[in-house]
This record gives structure tokens, C-alpha cells and sequence, in this order.
């Protein structure tokens, strides 16, 4: 069975496709768990009118489709907390875009 650390780390290769940064970094994944085999990601989008999610949804399932121990994934996107990149994103994230 993969770890958080497998899972994040392949999570970490999607990108938001507007602005083409890591949904890992921007903070948009609040939670994964496997549950024998079926890995279940909890996330959010930078918007609720996001008009990319269903893409976005795809990319978080293709990059786990191969992950060793993977038998499924879902993803759960959830709207609370509000999605804030002054909160969520990584340090990186918010000295690129200067978020305090």
C-alpha cells in the first residue's frame, strides 16, 4: 500500500492549469487516505466556479493510477475550509507571489 508520502509526492506532479503551480504547493490538497488500495484525496479548487476542476480531478487520478498498491482513487472536493493561499500554500508559493 502506498504512503501519504507516495501519494503526495505523485500529487505534487499536478499542476492547477491556470497558474501552472503544483496543487501540492498552492495548498489545494487537504487530506489523502488509502483505504485498501482505494486512495481517497480531499481537495479543494482556487475557486467554486473553477471551470478547470473536472480536468484538475482527472490529472490528481491519473497521476495515482500507477502507483504501486493503487486500485482506485477518488477524489472529494469540499469548499471548507475556504480555500485562502495566504494559509494554505507552501512558503514557496507565497514568496513567489508575495501572499502575507
Amino acid at each position: 500500500m502506498p504512503t501519504e508520502e507516495q501519494i503526495m509526492e505523485r500529487l505534487q506532479t499536478v499542476e492547477d492549469p491556470e497558474l501552472r503551480e503544483s496543487i501540492v504547493d498552492l495548498g489545494l490538497i487537504y487530506g489523502v487516505e488509502d483505504e485498501d488500495g482505494v486512495v481517497n484525496v480531499t481537495m479543494t479548487l482556487t475557486s467554486p466556479g473553477c471551470p478547470l476542476g473536472g480536468m484538475i480531478e482527472g490529472a490528481v487520478k491519473n497521476a495515482l493510477a500507477d502507483l504501486e498498491g493503487v486500485k482506485d482513487s477518488k477524489v472529494n472536493i469540499v469548499w471548507s475550509p475556504r480555500w485562502d493561499p495566504r494559509i494554505h500554500a507552501s512558503e514557496d508559493i507565497k514568496i513567489k507571489y508575495n501572499l502575507w
